[in-house]
């Protein structure tokens, strides 16, 4: 594992985006891995550029979400899909929607779902490209400290913490869910390979822990080091003294 600091939000998201965009033109049935949150704004208004000035086809490119709140629809406005609807899909027409995948929310069983989801990975799997944030608790995607390593896509109970940093989205803290289905850490780790970004001062302990090098259950993150190809790109604010 590599920590690279880039130095600021704008450059690395700008990086991010353009692997992104190679892995679609040199792939043209390539299978991301995609993430959400305010961490990856400035990298899918990036990669969003580069589509418009290029121009390619990305029809047969298929994504898959790490994770849907339980509880909102898919025209919920603070729902994973509306993100992803808002800040890529509808800003880029040449995705087929048929081949954007994130969990139901609204599923009547969620751990039908998730065993649903997870099957659907396994199925057009593995993904060529898996982008990730990382939560100041060491969580990717929803998987919070103390989730097993063998984890497959499940039903996640949120920490206070990560509901707290997600209240931002929502009018009132009560309305944020408090419970999401999420990849697990085995299903992202058969990745091919794995890109994390993480900025501001609020990430740095999580990125010093990541660091350490030590792999613990109780910074899911550092399951990583047991990757063969991930890279992790920092701004000044979050890279480790």
């Amino acid at each position: 594992m590599k920590i690279t600091n880039i130095g600021d939000k704008k450059q690395a998201s700008f990086y991010v985006a353009t692997e992104l965009y190679k892995q679609m033109i040199h792939k043209k049935e390539s299978k991301l891995g995609l993430a959400t949150g305010g961490t990856m704004i400035e990298m899918y208004e990036a990669l969003v550029s580069l589509l418009e000035k290029n121009q390619p086809d990305v029809s047969q490119v298929e994504t898959f979400n790490l994770d849907e709140y339980i509880g909102l629809d898919a025209e919920h406005p603070a729902s994973y899909h509306q993100y992803m609807n808002n800040i890529l899909f509808d800003q880029y027409k040449g995705f087929d929607s048929a081949k954007c995948h994130l969990p139901n929310g609204v599923a009547d069983n969620p751990e039908v779902e998730a065993n649903r989801y997870e099957a659907l990975l396994d199925e057009k799997g593995p993904m060529d490209l898996q982008i990730l944030g990382i939560g100041q608790n060491g969580h990717i995607g929803f998987n919070e400290p103390g989730t097993a390593f063998d984890s497959v896509t499940h039903r996640v109970d949120l920490t206070d913490s990560t509901i707290e940093a997600n209240s931002r989205y929502f009018d009132d803290k009560a309305d944020v869910p408090k419970q999401a289905i999420s990849m697990g850490l085995r299903s992202i780790m058969k990745a091919k390979r794995i890109i994390l970004l993480a900025f501001g001062e609020h990430k740095k302990e999580a990125i010093t822990q990541l660091a350490s090098g030590n792999i613990t259950t109780d910074v899911p993150a550092t399951i990583l080091h047991l990757h063969p190809n991930v890279e992790v790109y920092v701004d000044d604010a979050a890279m480790p003294d």
